[in-house]
């Protein structure tokens, strides 16, 4: 393997465990149909370098069996939940192609992800019988919250850390 490959593994690995530990420090508000998942603020990453996808699925992975019997949505939230990420990042590598700076694909992104959250709602209609339009409407409500607040914090952290630099 050569150098390059480790780091981006190894980076990857930091930003999979990242999402995993916010997660579970906001474990509280970061499941069901009213939720502030705040380690989805690390999806901004492949906007700086989509080597970071894996990173950011690995997270998402990871953390939902975590919480997979915690939960109460069991296996169906690795399914939709790794659904839910996986569409969203590929829809924003299309769209990012249409955009010239930074903040327009991270509103982008913000978008893509607070909409593709159907697939979510989809999951806690047929998992909790929660009613499809409600769950959606909450769902999409913390998902934009979260996304559209992680585009500060992203680029102040970007300043400090140079996202694009770690995958080089």
């Amino acid at each position: 393997m050569k150098a390059n490959q480790t780091k981006v593994l190894i980076v990857n690995a930091i930003i999979a465990a990242l999402y995993v530990v916010i997660t579970t420090v906001f474990a509280f508000m970061s499941f069901g149909s009213i939720q502030f998942r705040i380690a989805e603020m690390l999806n901004h990453l492949i906007v700086f370098d989509k080597k970071y996808f894996y990173g950011i699925v690995g997270g998402v992975i990871l953390a939902n069996t975590i919480f997979m019997s915690t939960s109460g949505l069991g296996w169906y939230d690795l399914v939709f939940g790794l659904g839910h990420t996986v569409s969203s990042l590929l829809i924003g590598f299309v769209v990012f192609r249409y955009l010239k700076t930074d903040t327009q694909k991270m509103i982008a992104l913000a978008i893509i992800f607070s909409v593709m959250i159907f697939l979510v709602a989809i999951e806690l209609l047929i998992v909790l019988e929660l009613p499809f339009w409600l769950s959606y409407a909450q769902t999409f409500t913390g998902e934009i919250v979260v996304m559209l607040v992680g585009i500060p914090v992203m680029q102040q952290l970007n300043k400090v850390i140079n996202f694009k630099k770690q995958m080089n």
